[in-house]
């Protein structure tokens, strides 16, 4: 795999390798689970081969702990994503504080589970979940966020109908969720192409 980075990674290979890790949280297998996360990880960041293996394993980690339900640890699965998101900062790619950024990140995994299994709930503060972290984690204004959002949303409406429908992998509806993805982040890369270089201090996901 090349190497890429947090503002030129390749939409086509991220979003298959999020479908990839969707499908194996919910099939709970955590193995498949962790070579997909391995390959978001590399892909989307471009960290070295150690950070990428430790971010893949806090990734995991706090899927782990977010998955139980009603009994799941939302402060460990944020903790894991912390430890995650520090490894980010320390890249210097992206100016960012781990603390506020998996904050952000297990409050849009909070509101995804409330439209998923308490009913359908307003998918606009679900969009808005995913804006602010997106703003916040690229540096970028708000408003160049909301394609990006809207995707992401329509694959987890997709994934939602596919856990319901049994959880099949040869299900086309994961055909459609991997689409979904695709063009959710491509829609992400090119609004972050837009924002100009970050605000990253010196040094070198």
């Amino acid at each position: 795999m090349s190497r890429a980075g947090p503002r030129r990674f390749d939409p086509v290979t991220v979003g298959n390798r999020e479908t990839d890790a969707w499908a194996a949280y919910y099939r709970h297998e955590w193995g498949k689970f962790l070579v997909a996360a391995v390959a978001m990880v590399w892909s989307g960041f471009g960290m070295g081969p150690l950070r990428t293996l430790l971010g893949a394993g806090h990734v995991l980690r706090a899927n782990q702990l977010w998955a139980p339900i009603p009994d799941n640890d939302p402060d460990g699965a944020r903790a894991s994503m912390r430890r995650f998101y520090a490894l980010v900062a320390k890249t210097g790619r992206l100016d960012i504080d781990p603390v506020k950024a998996a904050g952000l990140e297990v409050e849009w995994w909070r509101l995804h589970r409330v439209h998923q299994y308490r009913g359908p709930a307003d998918v606009s503060q679900l969009e808005a979940a995913l804006v602010a972290l997106y703003s916040y984690v690229y540096g970028a204004q708000p408003s160049t966020m909301q394609d990006a959002a809207r995707w992401r949303v329509r694959a987890m409406d997709v994934s939602d109908q596919w856990v319901a429908a049994g959880r099949d992998l040869n299900d086309p509806l994961l055909v459609q969720e991997r689409r979904s993805l695709v063009a959710s982040y491509g829609a992400l890369r090119d609004a972050v192409a837009r924002a100009g270089p970050p605000n990253a201090s010196p040094g070198a996901f």
